[in-house]
């Protein structure tokens, strides 16, 4: 485990983040894994307001998710289908394609809370069905150089040669 890394950790005592992106997406966030000392494994604890989500419907190509909800409730989008969920539901979310898409939706009344647990891959591709887009990107320490992310969609793919001196 790292020096500056702790054993115990009340999420009391973190700092969230208050964020909002348009008007479905909002929450309050931190993640706190590598405060743990969790190099591999990333741990999320989240608050989405009622009627929201904190993230789009998409699925990841590399990295295994687990939600559990601590309160209230709401709906799980996973794949084609919808589930409610409530406080002590455990949630997955597998590497896959699109029939692992995932998204937590606030349905109820009071403020949806979860924990978000999930294996830290070097490199990741993400999918999001619901607008055609995807991200590429690796995971790499924040201080080692050649990190990349890159958001697009698939139209307009190019020839494997395109673009490529002497091809």
């Amino acid at each position: 485990m790292a020096a500056e890394s702790k054993a115990v950790i009340n999420i009391a005592d973190l700092k969230l983040d208050h964020w909002k992106q348009g008007a479905f997406y909002e929450g309050a966030d931190v993640s706190f894994g590598a405060l743990l000392g969790l190099a591999d494994l990333g741990i999320s604890y989240n608050e989405v307001p009622s009627g929201k989500s904190s993230c789009p419907f998409h699925n990841h190509h590399v990295e295994d998710e687990l939600f559990y909800v601590i309160a209230g409730t709401g709906e799980y989008r996973f794949g084609s289908e919808r589930h409610p969920v409530r406080a002590g539901d455990v949630l997955g979310a597998p590497a896959g394609g699109p029939e692992t898409a995932h998204q937590l939706i606030n349905t109820g009344t009071a403020t949806l809370v979860y924990l978000g647990i999930s294996t830290m891959a070097k490199t990741e591709i993400v999918e999001y069905p619901d607008s055609g887009k995807f991200l590429a990107k690796t995971n790499r320490d924040a201080t080692e150089t050649g990190r990349f992310r890159h958001v697009g969609r698939t139209e307009g793919d190019l020839d494997y040669w395109d673009g490529e001196p002497g091809a």
